[in-house]
């Protein structure tokens, strides 16, 4: 059997692999949930929540909170994110699934039960509430004057304008009836406490699927100055209400919000650190980069590779053999094709890929696996693909040109002809892209 201190000469991208597990584990909510827990209430403790992690958060809270202390509530994941039950285990929340990235009737009924609970909630009572990335589409609540189909085109329109999830989210926000913190002040007088798993560069909790329990300071002016930026048009009831304000959320000092708390159990620069140690115990020098890299995929893939050429080709800025690591959330704008042309697949994982590979050239000593840390790359059963000196080549021998894939971003029909595509099934957590350079 292969030892870690040697596997990445024998198999780097299995190495590769174990870095993005490492990562991945350090994320789950079990290790890092208990020391943010308070002590029960003098009253009920109800648990509401939205995410792609939601199902393993609430498996989490289950395991930890007092079997003796009542704890209930309802919690909605993405389709097929639900992890096994652990043998044993109590169920005391109800978990239930929707659609993401574009919401669906499944999740508008989560979102309307969810808010129902928050009724009838006193000063003695806990609001537990259990946020991670992937809650903006599954926990959708259209804004008056929307419907739930108007709300999935502009949806659409937004995953396809390449504006960054800040700029998505602040729109969601202000076309919502429970996000900006709406569901956080439906919950007054209760105490909330908002346990949130970080899949946004900045760890910024108002933007974590599109904040529904803090306060937010964006306005309904910012939502329509970025509808226009990216040519996204919404019914004219809705725009006049965004132009008079009618949409606004609750904002910093609102009273409803007093004594609330936010912890944040896991975030991109912690399961960053987790791989770097791994690498690092395997005697190889480790560069984190950042783990708040924005930016269009492909463009983002060409600074990459422009670092890793020159570690492998002087030594410079980094020595070689080294591992560089980076994290954030990159964006993919759907280009137009002409009429004809098929569909591409994939997200920006594979499309980050796609990009360093064609900038690579085929670099000798060079690796790479790029992954979101959900275990799904956009919408498909993918949570990447990986990158070797012979990618090009490969494809080239299959009369494959990598130009036309990326024209028409078509990242997994590239890799999957390749064998290259990284398949791991959904991790039952959120922490946003996961990349490594390996140069040898």
């Amino acid at each position: 059997m292969t030892s870690t201190t040697d596997q990445h000469l024998t198999d780097p991208q299995a190495f590769l692999l174990e870095l993005y597990r490492a990562a991945v584990q350090s994320a789950q909510p079990l290790y890092s949930m208990a020391s943010c827990l308070p002590a029960p209430p003098k009253g009920r403790t109800v648990v509401l929540g939205a995410g792609k992690a939601g199902g393993s958060m609430a498996q989490a809270l289950e395991a930890l909170w007092p079997a003796e202390a009542p704890l209930s509530g309802l919690v909605v994941t993405r389709y097929g994110h639900i992890p096994p039950r652990p043998e044993g285990l109590a169920r005391r929340i109800e978990v239930v699934e929707a659609a993401h990235p574009v919401p669906d009737a499944a999740g508008l009924a989560a979102a309307e039960r969810i808010l129902a609970l928050t009724q009838g909630l006193t000063e003695d009572d806990l609001v537990l509430c259990l946020i991670s990335g992937g809650g903006s589409a599954l926990l959708t609540l259209p804004a008056e004057g929307l419907d739930l189909e108007e709300k999935q085109r502009i949806n659409r329109a937004l995953l396809e304008s390449g504006a960054a999830i800040g700029e998505m989210n602040c729109v969601r926000k202000h076309l919502s009836r429970i996000k900006g913190g709406r569901l956080g002040a439906a919950c007054a007088p209760a105490r909330v406490v908002t346990l949130t798993i970080s899949d946004v560069p900045g760890d910024d909790p108002s933007v974590i699927a599109s904040g529904p329990t803090v306060p937010d300071a964006s306005s309904c002016a910012d939502a329509l100055a970025i509808l226009a930026r990216y040519r996204i048009e919404v019914p004219e009831s809705v725009r006049r209400a965004l132009e008079a304000g009618g949409l606004e959320t609750p904002k910093p000092g609102d009273a409803r919000f007093a004594g609330h708390e936010v912890h944040m159990i896991a975030t991109p620069r912690q399961s960053l650190e987790a791989a770097a140690r791994v690498a690092e115990a395997a005697g190889l020098r480790t560069h984190v980069l950042s783990d708040e890299i924005e930016g269009e995929s492909r463009e983002v893939a060409k600074v990459h590779a422009a670092l890793a050429r020159a570690v492998a080709r002087h030594g410079q800025p980094f020595a070689r053999p080294c591992v560089i690591l980076s994290g954030g959330e990159t964006t993919v704008t759907i280009r137009q094709r002409p009429a004809g042309t098929p569909k591409g697949r994939g997200g920006r994982a594979g499309e980050f890929c796609m990009g360093l590979a064609q900038a690579l050239q085929g670099q000798d000593q060079v690796w790479a696996l790029a992954a979101d840390t959900d275990g799904i790359d956009g919408v498909e059963d993918n949570a990447g693909a990986r990158v070797s000196p012979d990618t090009l080549a490969r494809a080239q021998a299959q009369g494959m040109r990598i130009a036309e894939y990326l024209d028409r971003n078509d990242a997994y029909g590239y890799f999957e002809a390749l064998g290259d595509l990284v398949v791991t099934g959904p991790t039952h957590t959120n922490v946003n892209d996961f990349r490594a350079i390996l140069v040898l």
